[in-house]
């Protein structure tokens, strides 16, 4: 059963990690911070990518009308609706934050139809687009597409259903790939052990490149938890890593004023209060 607080937020902290969601790094110390602009991010995200319930919901019919039709009979059933719907709580949110009790990592699970890889990579390439990370404290941005409990078979079973669902949208196409493991507090399996287990759920024909993949297998273990994506443009986008896209972004912009400024005055143009103060100079000079 959800437990809500006094203004209808449904708390979802001792949820347990699982299924599809979109881990999260950020800084010591903000995780309740990041959990908040999380969800402020990933709805305003989901109300763009998949705003067929919210557009239901703005959109229901309002029997209002029919109430009034029905005179003073159905005035007590009108006051006993508004009562109920004052104290209805606010519906649950396509997003649930699941405690990791780890510093520095935030899971935030998803519900259908938000899929984790548009989503993220939506954010993300909007980022690499503007500048702005429209977040403060979050930093890379892993999406999984399912989850498993950290054994061989299961998450062979998991990274096969998922490499093929990918690969089905392009079944002529022969990919490069490759494995991009991360492992947090687990001690079970080691990385030498499974990544050849990973590369058996890949299809034969589809072979491992390391410095230019077109497709990136994301696993995340998590103590007893392992997640798994299939993305494309990792490396390009700064493998999935908000600041640092935003900070590429800036960089580029104020080396392309540099450049301008660089041009200008090498063409014997100056500034405007360069401009000026010569001017002045040389009037005074003249008198």
């Amino acid at each position: 059963m959800t437990n809500y607080l006094q203004d209808g937020t449904p708390i979802w902290g001792q949820r347990q990690i699982d299924g599809p969601g979109v881990w999260v790094t950020c800084v010591k110390g903000k995780e309740k911070q990041t959990v908040g602009e999380l969800y402020d991010l990933f709805e305003n995200l989901a109300d763009q990518l998949w705003p067929t319930e919210s557009a239901e919901a703005a959109g229901a019919p309002d029997d209002s009308d029919e109430d009034e039709a029905g005179g003073a009979d159905d005035l007590e059933k009108q006051i006993a609706k508004e009562v109920a719907s004052m104290k209805r709580p606010r519906k649950e949110t396509r997003f649930a934050n699941c405690l990791t009790n780890t510093p520095c990592v935030v899971f935030i699970s998803c519900k259908p139809p938000v899929d984790p890889v548009q989503l993220v990579t939506t954010h993300l390439q909007n980022v690499m687009n503007t500048g702005v990370t429209q977040t403060r404290f979050s930093q890379r941005m892993t999406p999984v597409s399912g989850s498993a409990v950290a054994n061989i078979s299961e998450i062979q079973s998991l990274c096969s259903r998922l490499v093929k669902t990918v690969l089905a949208a392009e079944p002529e196409k022969k990919f490069t790939y490759k494995i991009e493991l991360r492992m947090r507090n687990h001690n079970t399996l080691t990385r030498d052990k499974l990544i050849p287990e990973l590369a058996k759920c890949v299809p034969e024909g589809h072979t491992v490149s390391l410095d230019n993949p077109e497709l990136f297998i994301l696993v995340e273990v998590f103590k007893s938890v392992c997640g798994i994506s299939v993305v494309k443009d990792y490396y390009k986008l700064n493998k999935f890593n908000v600041m640092e896209i935003a900070h590429a972004k800036n960089l580029r912009e104020e080396g392309a004023e540099g450049r301008v400024a660089d041009k200008t005055q090498a063409g014997g143009g100056f500034p405007a209060i360069v401009a000026a103060k010569t001017t002045s100079e040389a009037g005074e000079q003249n008198s």
